[in-house]
This record gives C-alpha cells, structure tokens and sequence, in this order.
C-alpha cells in the first residue's frame, strides 16, 4: 500500500493539481502498478483505468501495439513499452499513460533474460520517456521495483516538466528570451 510521501502518492497530487489524468497499462507487474496508485486516498480524481495486457495478443489488438514490431523483437522491447503508454493514454482516454513490460521470471523471454524490464511514460504534449531496467531477486521483487520504477518515471517526468514549464514561462535559466 502506498504511503503519504510514495511516488504514487507525489504523482497523484502533481496530477490533480494540474486537473490531469493518468492510465496504466502493465504486463510482468499484472495490476500492481494499478493497485499501487489506487491505494492511495482520492486517487479517483486521476486515475482512469488500467489494462492488464499480459498477452502478447492484447497488447498487439487493444494497445495498438506495432504487431511487426512484436514479431521481431518481443514483448520485452522499450518500443513496445512506448506503444503501450501511447496505447493506453488512447484507449482510456487519458491526459498520462504509464506502461510496463518484462521478464519477472522464472524462465527468459524473448531472449531476454530475468530481471529485463522497460517501464515507459507518455505525457499530453508529446513527453515520453522510456528506461530499461536490469532488475535482481525473486519474481516477486522484481513486480515490486518495477512498480516503484514506472511510478518514479511518471513522478520524474512530473516535476522535470513543471519545471520546464516554470523557466519558460518565468525567464529562468535555459530559456532563450529576445
């Protein structure tokens, strides 16, 4: 459960300050990731939804995930995470989508080994990010951090633009004034 000062409870009030919404979308971690914001009190005011897309198929036919793209590489692809926020911010209708995607094992993946994760961010005004992640321990740590991972992303890519909006709108360092 989410504690008052967790990534999800930090990105959840960036978000409802801003009157934005947020959508999941998640494999290896199979609804943890939801579960994680939703435990936190008023989450309802951001969260749209989540898609547990855990099948190859689903990501493919309801994400609108490249179907060429998974042939060639696989699920675990930071290419696929990508497709799956953009996917799920469509679907959802929402201003944020949030996507993970990996191998929590016990068995390799898509020639990936135990541990390969990529957790993907994409914001309303073209924002993404996406990171790869080389994660150890048990299949039950690695669901956990990549959860904590993904939610730290969204918080990251929060507050990095905010501040960027902040400099361009208040002449601070960085912005190129005439």
């Amino acid at each position: 459960m989410s504690a008052p000062g967790s990534a999800a409870a930090g990105a959840l009030e960036v978000l409802a300050g801003r009157g934005q919404s947020l959508a999941v979308a998640e494999s290896l971690t199979g609804g943890l990731v939801a579960g994680e914001l939703t435990a936190v009190p008023g989450a309802s005011r951001v969260v749209r939804g989540a898609v547990t897309a855990y099948a190859t198929d689903v990501k493919r036919e309801l994400l609108g995930v490249d179907g060429a793209l998974l042939a060639a590489r696989g699920a675990v692809d930071g290419e696929v995470a990508r497709q799956m926020a953009r996917g799920v911010r469509r679907v959802l209708g929402a201003d944020w989508g949030i996507a993970t995607t990996g191998v929590a094992g016990p068995d390799p993946q898509d020639g990936q080994p135990v541990g390969t994760v990529y957790v993907a961010v994409q914001g309303p005004d073209g924002q993404e990010s996406v990171r790869r992640l080389a994660l150890a321990g048990d299949r039950d740590r690695i669901r956990r951090d990549s959860v904590q991972a993904v939610l730290a992303l969204l918080l990251s890519e929060l507050t990095e633009n905010a501040r960027a909006q902040d400099t361009e709108q208040h002449g601070g360092n960085g912005c190129l004034q005439p």
